[in-house]
């Protein structure tokens, strides 16, 4: 596979749009909606790649054979597996033990799905040829996923039904394809700065000599260590895999997970620019329901055609002692901050309005010793949540640093203070009585790296949140935070 097939963008099922598109039934996408969300996504937005997510909600085994039925003709003229592919993400069972047996569900159901493409096409073109394995700690969480399909699924074909009798593969026919491409994602500080020793045991022990996709998320690691300080992460990750690339001959492609909101990836029509300047080594950027449902369609086909067009390059230089003493720094700021705000930003996510039907994986700040018991929503209603009463996220732990620290990770994230400008407008600091004290003195230092102008229509709102929440006028709060999610252009 060359890059021209690896494509450089995939949409995928993240809800954190606040509008909704236009052939949705109701407000929480599910089942048939998703199938003409996928379409959408291949014949509007003009993206090669979908992500069919089988992570926390029912699998649907026959998406295959919705999409060639329901978009025949144009399935015709753009063939599945070949111009246009669908991946799909799995739970990892070394995490998620209550959705472990998925992962044989949905790994039995690629060569019956290669079936039906190869009933479409009269040809040997699989559909569905990778999967990404969520929250990976060591190599074998992906080396054992490639091995079962492998073993178990393709390999029994040759397995005799009952002792002396046909085999499975003469019963049953053909198990297609042979084997499948299995791509890490990579999703707390340690495994992401750990990649270049877990991406080479897997593709040494795998024998993988072509190419390998990395994929980093963006919302989680910045959940736990704060979203400034996961950006730097990041920029060691994706040098020390370019390293690894040097020394094995193997043309690694990275993947990075970017959501709307600055907190999570600030990845907008208006922002590819400066994110292709800040990650010019990433092949792949993600494409969340807000990038395609918040803005006009003729500004995100326009910014994807800018993404499809733009060649990667390599990552920019990173000076990693020097990196990694900000990032210490910030997420220990940051940590004790959100331990602070948990038991409101608890109150708030609730009433986060839904977009999904589905319920995603065990957030990793659950699984941090450092934080002991404290637990919080996932990204989305988090970044909501603090939003909607006027503390957007991204400020928390940015008091750790000076105006010199801020030329340091300038050299690394050129758009450092662009990205933060446009969060600023939503800091409402007459909400700010209502928090613990030391927010004054956070706000007041960040306020000083960062000049802005507030949104005073988001500032009304947030403000009537916050007293309404301390009112326990728990429906209005909900109400509200839409409101004040329309005006920010996503949810969360």
């Amino acid at each position: 596979m060359t890059t021209s097939f690896i494509s450089r963008t995939m949409c995928t099922q993240h809800p954190d749009n606040i509008s909704l598109p236009f052939f949705a039934q109701n407000a929480v996408l599910a089942g048939d909606d998703e199938i003409k969300e996928a379409f959408y996504s291949f014949s509007h937005i003009g993206s090669n790649e979908q992500l069919w997510d089988c992570e926390g909600k029912e699998v649907d085994n026959f998406v295959v054979k919705k999409l060639l039925t329901s978009y025949e003709p144009y399935f015709r003229r753009h063939v599945l597996g070949k111009d246009k592919h669908l991946t799909i993400r799995v739970p990892n069972p070394a995490v998620e033990k209550n959705e472990a047996k998925i992962v044989l569900e949905v790994l039995e159901s690629i060569p019956r799905n290669f079936d039906v493409n190869n009933a479409f096409y009269q040809d040997d073109t699989p559909p569905i040829t990778e999967v990404f394995v969520p929250m990976v700690t060591k190599a074998e969480d992906v080396i054992r996923m490639k091995e079962y399909y492998k073993r178990f699924v393709v390999g029994k074909k040759i397995l005799p039904v009952t002792t002396g009798d046909i085999t499975v593969g003469e019963w049953i026919g053909k198990f297609k394809p042979d084997d499948i491409s299995v791509t890490p994602l990579l999703e707390d500080k340690e495994s992401m700065l750990n990649v270049a020793s877990i991406v080479e045991k897997y593709v040494t022990s795998q024998k993988i000599t072509g190419h390998q996709r990395v994929w980093f998320a963006r919302s989680d690691p910045a959940l736990n260590y704060s979203s400034t300080a996961t950006v730097l992460i990041e920029k060691i990750a994706l040098q020390r895999l370019h390293q690894l690339q040097e020394k094995l001959s193997v043309d690694f492609y990275p993947i990075l997970g970017c959501g709307s909101a600055p907190f999570r990836g600030n990845m907008r029509p208006q922002t590819v620019a400066s994110t292709l300047k800040a990650y010019p080594s990433v092949q792949t950027f993600t494409l969340q329901s807000s990038f395609r449902y918040d803005h006009p369609i003729r500004e995100v086909r326009d910014a994807v055609d800018i993404l499809n067009e733009t060649k990667r390059s390599h990552p920019l230089l990173v000076e990693e002692e020097k990196i990694l003493a900000l990032i210490e720094k910030m997420e220990k700021a940051y940590q004790k901050q959100v331990a602070l705000l948990a038991p409101m930003i608890n109150k708030l996510s609730v009433h986060v309005p839904s977009r999904r039907k589905r319920k995603l994986h065990v957030g990793l700040f659950g699984y941090s010793r450092s934080q002991g018991s404290l637990q919080l929503p996932r990204a989305i209603p988090f970044v909501c949540s603090l939003y909607s009463v006027g503390l957007p996220p991204e400020i928390l732990g940015l008091d750790a640093v000076d105006s010199k620290d801020v030329e340091t990770i300038e050299t690394v994230y050129p758009s450092f203070q662009k990205d933060y400008q446009s969060f600023m407008p939503y800091l409402n600091e007459d909400n700010l009585k209502y928090l613990p004290r030391e927010f004054a003195s956070v706000v007041a230092h960040v306020k000083k790296l960062f000049p802005y102008e507030e949104n005073h229509a988001h500032k009304k709102i947030t403000s009537i949140i916050m007293q309404d929440l301390g009112n326990e006028n728990m429906q209005l709060v909900k109400e509200n935070m839409e409101r004040a999610a329309f005006v920010r252009g996503f949810l969360g």
